[in-house]
Formats: structure tokens, sequence, C-alpha cells
């Protein structure tokens, strides 16, 4: 019990803000990642993909907390576009708990974006040179059918894996992110119960850690299953 609250119950409520801002960056991260790996890998070798590499070595440095900070100075000091601090649920107020979860979410999916567009585009320019992706064009199918049916499926796999470490990461940048956010999430919650010595806490919340990290490797592995057989019948 924590003030006369059980703790699983405070779980619940924690867990739904850091599985809203986590949720949003890491769908942040793919569209955006995805957008620049396919671009990088189909103008390889030319001053797009120069751009986009260096772009993404560029925000794979910046801490997310840097992040957070000047975001917040730019969108919530200078131009006055967001809030700078709380949590409204979707249930109260979907445009209000939107606009409150936009920020930390891009300061989380930063290094998401860096690490699905640099192993994406590996996995492309990798599958571009498979035996089958020319045969396909040998055969006459048109460039942009065998980008998105042959090309992406085979070389997304290693992008797959990289979301596997991702939910882990995400869970440990929050706690600083929902502190400079002013979000009562999981990860400050877990955090305040480690410095406080609060064993019931500390358990839980490992606990459900642990549960989302399996659960979310176990649907990336379900994943790259469905892809496997794509490239391996064209092979």
């Amino acid at each position: 019990m924590l003030n006369g609250v059980s703790v699983a119950s405070q779980i619940g409520q924690r867990l739904e803000v850091s599985l809203s801002v986590a949720g949003l960056a890491l769908l942040i991260g793919v569209t955006v990642g995805t957008a620049l790996g396919v671009l990088a890998a189909t103008r390889q070798g030319t001053w797009v993909d120069r751009a986009v590499t260096a772009f993404c070595t560029v925000i794979s440095t910046l801490p997310p907390f840097v992040v957070g900070i000047v975001l917040i100075v730019v969108f919530c000091v200078l131009l006055p576009v967001f809030p700078s601090a709380g949590y409204v649920s979707p249930t109260e107020d979907v445009s209000a708990w939107l606009t409150l979860i936009t920020l930390p979410a891009i300061a989380l999916s930063l290094d998401a974006v860096a690490d699905i567009a640099r192993q994406l585009r590996t996995g492309m320019v990798a599958a571009q040179r498979e035996n089958y992706v020319v045969g396909a064009l040998v055969r006459g199918l048109s460039p942009r059918r065998v980008l998105w049916v042959h090309v992406l499926p085979a070389g997304a796999g290693p992008a797959l894996s990289v979301l596997g470490i991702r939910v882990p990461m995400l869970i440990g940048s929050a706690v600083v992110t929902e502190s400079i956010f002013g979000m009562a999430g999981f990860g400050r919650f877990a955090a305040d119960g480690a410095v406080r010595g609060d064993v019931p806490v500390v358990q839980g919340t490992l606990v459900v850690a642990i549960v989302l990290v399996l659960a979310f490797n176990l649907l990336v592995n379900a994943a790259l299953t469905r892809l496997r057989p794509a490239a391996q019948r064209g092979t």
C-alpha cells in the first residue's frame, strides 16, 4: 500500500502515462526511421544518402533530457505552441492528451529514428544485391513493386530487431524525461520507489517492466518470422 492505495493501482495509473509517451515515441521512430531508411537506400551513394546518414549520426548522440529541455525552450517558451508539463488522460480530452505527450515522445524517439533508419538502409542495400531481386527486375517487374514487395520485407529484419531493444531503453530514458515534463509516469514512479527503499513498489514495477519487454520481443519475433518466408521464396 502507498498512501492508502495499492501498488497495483498506482502502477496502473502511472503505466498509462508511460505507455502513451513510449507508444507515440515508437510510432514516430518507426514512421520517420522507415522513411529515412528507404530514402537513403534508394538514393545510395548520393548526397541524399550522406545527408540522411549524417542526420542520424547527429541525433543519435543527443541525450533525451537535452532534447527535452531544448524542445521546452523552443516550443513552450519562445514559441508557446505546446504546454511544458502535465498529463491528461485520453478518456478526458484526446486533444489535450496528444498535445501533452508530443514533446516528450519526440525527445524519446530520436534514438529509435536513427537506429531504424541506419539498420533499414543497411538491410535494404544488402537485399538489393540478392539474386531474386535482380531476377525480379529482369523479368520486367516495376522497380517500385520490387522495392515494396521484395526489397523492403527482406531488408527490414535488422530494423525490426532494433525495436526489440527499444522498449527497455525507452523505459529507462522515461525516468528523466517524465521529470523534465512534469509527468507522474511509470519510470518516475519506479525511481521514486527505489529512492525510498519501497520494496513492493520496486518489485511491482520490475515485474511489469519485464512483462512489457518480453511481450514486445514476442511481437517482434513474430513479425520477423512473417518476413523470412518472403525472402526465402525469392531465393
